[in-house]
Parts: C-alpha cells; structure tokens; sequence
C-alpha cells in the first residue's frame, strides 16, 4: 500500500473526486481534500472557496485548488449549506500540503441530509480506489 491510501485516517468518509467528510458534534460536516489529492497536486499556491451561506449540492463544484502543477476542481462531497470557510488558507494554502485532514480543512457545512455522509466511501473503499485507478 502507497503512502497516499494507507494515510486515510479510517474515522471520515470520502469521495472518488479525492474530497474527505467528517461528522462533527454539532452535526456539522467539514470537509478537505486527501493526502492523495495533494500528493498528486504538489505544492498549493491558492485555494478559492466559497462564501458562507451558499447552497451547494452533492457534485457540483464549490471550489479551486492551485498548485504548482495545475489547478484542481473542488466537488461537494454531499449537499447542505456552507457555515464557515478556512480563512486561514487565503494567506496559507500551504497549510493543505502539510496537513490536509487538520489544519489544511476547507470548508464546514451543514447538511440537507444528515445521513448522506452514510453514502461516501469509507477510507477502506477509498484506499481500493485509489489503487484501481492506479
């Protein structure tokens, strides 16, 4: 197992567009991107988000990433409403590369389903594909 799959902490779920979700106390969802995903961008020069308060839904792009090597779409893992963006990453989209499940988090949402979360992938099925799409 690469260093990409085997890094996927088992307690978040997670897309095939390489985004992760994690259930938190209020309920809320927050979301990033995988150690793969940035593996795979290199260094990130600038993430754009969206604003507080937007409707997003499950697929559509609600974001940027540019690195080095190219600039990434970001994809809403579930739909729900936008409640707080990591503004910490306008001055430091760094942070992504150095900790994308901690720090490096992108956006909070609230979710229109709160069982959504139950249909990404589990870091299990994640890691699989991965792997598959080699």
């Amino acid at each position: 197992m690469t260093e990409s799959t085997s890094s996927n902490p088992s307690n978040l779920r997670y897309t095939k567009d390489h985004e992760w979700a994690r259930i938190e106390a209020d309920g809320t969802i927050t979301v990033g991107i995988t150690t793969h995903a940035v593996d795979q961008l290199g260094d990130i020069t600038l993430v754009t988000l969206p604003a507080v308060g937007s409707a997003m839904t499950v697929g559509e792009r609600f974001g940027d990433i540019d690195s080095v090597k190219a600039v990434s779409e970001l994809f809403a893992p579930i739909s729900g409403e936008v409640t707080a963006v990591n503004e910490h990453l306008a001055d430091s989209p760094e942070a992504v590369n150095a900790d994308p499940y901690g720090v490096g988090w992108m956006i909070r949402m609230r979710p229109s389903d709160k069982d959504a979360i139950d249909q990404l992938l589990t870091a299990e099925q994640y890691n699989q594909h991965v792997v598959e799409a080699g």
